[in-house]
């Protein structure tokens, strides 16, 4: 697959490749796994002198071994004896840069903590010592959120407040799933569109899977995802397991409820029998999977509270195969997905008002946006998207099917909410499947 719309980010890694030149940079970029975090580094470093290192989770000296011969190759230098930590291996480059220039990028940087948690202490003496005469262009990459950020952004941790830039990579936004799909299938529906903005949410690896695949309908979507050996099987257990630990399996249990519409506090807490304001607080905070809402406009301390899984692919995830994997478990795939298909409707309705959300974002217009619903659930409204500068609201409903919508009913859900707002120009309309 062709590289797609990260413009943003190699014109950000330019910048700070130049700054470089006159003194040492280091760069953090987190995001989450599959987002593109390697080809996006790989690309910005293309045509300039820079050494790659992959953390893996082995013992040190190996590992070592290994980033030595990558200097050699890359840097052509000579090295004459054995570097068996990686303390004597970035010493060494630290005080190489001091007289010749490149980019060190590390990926998977937080598996130190599993080599040898010493190396981050290590690194900021020698960074500290050194970097006032090094010309490095330092780039420490990381797919385990929770972990990153406590690398850089715990006060306690060594490397705290020594990163000179970071860089939060996002999935790609609907504008650009619209132009993917268009390239490698013209002849794609609204439908198309919205099933495969369900699976991949805009991450690159699962986008890139399903153009290999040549799945780009509903019926080819659903058969590669259930497919034998299909490396969606597994993902969510793969892309999390690592963040939760040996206790994931309450963690799963919280998302699994989530991502069926058990999205309240009490809600979870009466069907887990336990307390769940911890792992709310951690699955919102310290891993950034799940998010909070309170209907737009609320107090900040509201008790009217829901969560949802930000990710669409952990959301179907957990929605259907987590919750069916006792089928999975005896090969049954085809039962599976005859559930998806038969929810399908009710589902992805939900996940079309997600995509027009984030169409909205992506126009950059509004100061607020969010839902807004009442006590008990009531007068719920899908989509309010505000404009405190012109003075102006749009009020919106989703629905899969343009027949279904009704502009009337809207403005009656409303009624409590305009009276807050004299002198805006608010604009109600219907969005469906057709205005995508």
């Amino acid at each position: 697959m062709k590289f797609y719309n990260r413009e943003k980010e190699l014109a950000f890694l330019s910048e700070i490749e130049k700054k470089s030149f006159q003194s040492a940079q280091m760069t953090f970029i987190v995001g989450r796994r599959r987002i593109g975090k390697t080809s996006l580094m790989v690309r910005s470093a293309s045509k300039k002198e820079s050494l790659y290192f992959f953390v893996a989770k082995k013992n040190e000296a190996l590992l070592c071994s290994e980033f030595v011969e990558e200097i050699k190759l890359k840097l052509k230098v000579e090295i004459f004896g054995e570097m068996k930590t990686f303390r004597e291996v970035f010493g060494y480059l630290m005080e190489l840069s001091k007289t010749r220039h490149f980019i060190l990028i590390i990926d998977e940087f937080q598996q130190f903590f599993s080599v040898n948690p010493s190396v981050y202490s290590d690194m900021q003496n020698i960074w500290d010592a050194k970097k006032e005469y090094s010309k490095i262009n330092l780039i420490l990459c990381g797919s385990v959120y929770s972990l990153m950020k406590r690398i850089f952004e715990q006060s306690k941790e060594p490397l705290f407040g020594r990163a000179t830039q970071r860089l939060f990579l996002k999935e790609f936004d609907v504008n650009t799933l619209k132009k993917i799909i268009g390239d490698n299938y013209p002849a794609y529906t609204f439908d198309d569109l919205l099933a495969f903005y369900m699976i991949t949410g805009g991450v690159a690896k699962y986008v890139e899977l399903l153009v290999e695949a040549g799945a780009f309908t509903l019926h080819d979507i659903l058969g590669t995802v259930f497919s034998e050996n299909s490396l969606f099987i597994d993902e969510g257990k793969n892309v999390l397991i690592d963040e939760f630990g040996k206790d994931y399996g309450n963690y799963f249990s919280v998302l699994a409820l989530i991502a069926s519409s058990k999205t309240s506090r009490p809600e979870i807490e009466s069907i887990l029998e336990i307390p769940a304001g911890g792992y709310l607080d951690k699955l919102e905070k310290d891993f950034g999977i799940i998010q909070k809402i309170r209907p737009l406009f609320s107090k900040p301390n509201s008790r009217t509270v829901k969560y949802y899984i930000r990710d669409n692919f952990l959301n179907f995830w957990f929605r259907f195969i987590y919750k069916y994997s006792g089928a999975l478990e005896i090969g049954n795939l085809s039962f599976v997905k005859k559930v998806v298909q038969r929810d399908y409707q009710t589902y992805s309705g939900k996940i079309l008002e997600r995509y027009f959300m984030n169409k909205f974002i992506a126009e950059g217009n509004y100061s607020a946006m969010g839902s807004y619903w009442e006590k008990g659930n009531r007068n719920e409204i899908d989509i309010i998207a505000v404009n405190d500068l012109e003075k102006r609201m749009v009020i919106a409903e989703v629905k899969r099917q343009r027949k279904k919508l009704s502009i009337p009913v809207l403005k009656e859900k409303a009624t409590g909410l305009v009276r807050h707002f004299e002198g805006y120009k608010i604009q109600f309309i219907g969005l469906s499947l057709d205005d995508m």
